[in-house]
């Protein structure tokens, strides 16, 4: 190694801090859920959704506002084209597990072709979603997340047998746990609907953030091979967190500016449907680094500092019963 001295930075000196910041922000996030609610989208809570075609140019806001005039229910409106009849559309969607009635239907329609005569309102469709569906996605998505956990834990267990494979395995799945609550964190605090877009930023996080927490590992078994005998285990992974943290920071910075430039545009165009998935992975990818750097490794060294101070117990107490008898 290059005898040059670098200034190894203290991480696990600090892991309390991190550990205590990670807490109180996932408590907040918890509070936050029964204070402000969550926005689940209608394909996860059920509802209706209805479609017009209309002509001329319209507003989203101004037919929310014709819709909260009428009904008390609260809605999303988007507006789009029907390619199969060319022709441009209002898409009204009702999260509700009642579904809107008939009567309130027909009093949005009336409301809307009164207040906007000149575009000529029609209805194209009522559609009920069920709840049914997208709870069926949501949990085939969980499945998918927790396979993914297991065989994580498998592979970085058999690559890094060496410093204690599965104990390294376990606690990236931490760090990996971590990053999708501040990923939930965001949506609630940003008001996000809970939809498919969640679930994609939460299995992109899983591939993005578990890259990071190998490149340490691999880091801490290369280390051990060259310095071991001269450091002890938190001073080895401190140094392994050291060499790796530029890297880490100039790859997720890359990432973080192109996404962020996806927000500028998507917000300027109006498009909030991308927004909702761009920002939250962003969040995602900063706390991928932070856990990645401060919570995978750190717990890993206590773990293994616990089972080292538990084996020497067990041994002085065997050594002592062997002397008794």
């Amino acid at each position: 190694m290059d005898k040059k001295e670098v200034k190894i930075l203290k991480v696990y000196e600090k892991r309390k801090i991190f550990y205590a910041i990670s807490c109180i922000l996932i408590a907040a996030f918890v509070a936050l859920t029964f204070i402000i609610k969550l926005n689940v989208a209608i394909e996860f809570k059920g509802g209706t959704i209805l479609t017009y075609s209309y002509t001329g140019d319209i507003k989203a806001d101004e037919i929310e506002s014709a819709v909260a005039d009428t009904v008390s229910d609260k809605c999303t409106v988007t507006l789009g084209e029907d390619t199969a009849s060319d022709s441009t559309t209002i898409k009204i969607q009702f999260s509700s597990k009642e579904g809107i009635s008939d009567e309130k239907q027909n009093n949005i329609k009336t409301a809307l072709t009164d207040k906007f005569k000149d575009n000529d309102i029609k209805v194209l469709e009522s559609t009920d979603v069920a709840a049914s569906n997208g709870l069926d996605f949501f949990l085939k998505c969980l499945v998918a997340c927790a396979f993914a956990a297991v065989i994580t834990i498998i592979y970085i267990g058999f690559r890094f047998r060496k410093i204690g494979g599965i104990s390294a395995g376990v606690f990236s799945v931490v760090a990996l746990l971590h990053d999708m609550c501040m990923v939930y964190g965001c949506f609630v605090i940003c008001r996000f609907d809970i939809n498919a877009n969640f679930m994609a930023v939460l299995l992109t996080i899983l591939g993005y953030s578990i890259n990071a927490t190998i490149i340490i590992y691999d880091r801490i078994r290369e280390n051990e091979r060259l310095v071991g005998s001269k450091y002890e285990l938190d001073q080895l992974v401190n140094l392994s967190i050291t060499q790796t943290m530029g890297r880490s920071i100039h790859t997720t910075v890359t990432t973080v500016l192109a996404m962020a430039t996806v927000c500028v545009v998507c917000f300027i165009a109006g498009v909030s449907s991308i927004i909702s998935f761009a920002f939250p992975l962003i969040i995602g990818m900063i706390a991928g680094v932070y856990s990645s750097n401060c919570i995978a490794p750190t717990l890993w060294v206590t773990w293994e500092k616990h089972k080292a101070k538990k084996g020497k117990g067990r041994a002085a107490k065997n050594a002592k019963k062997a002397q008794r008898r």
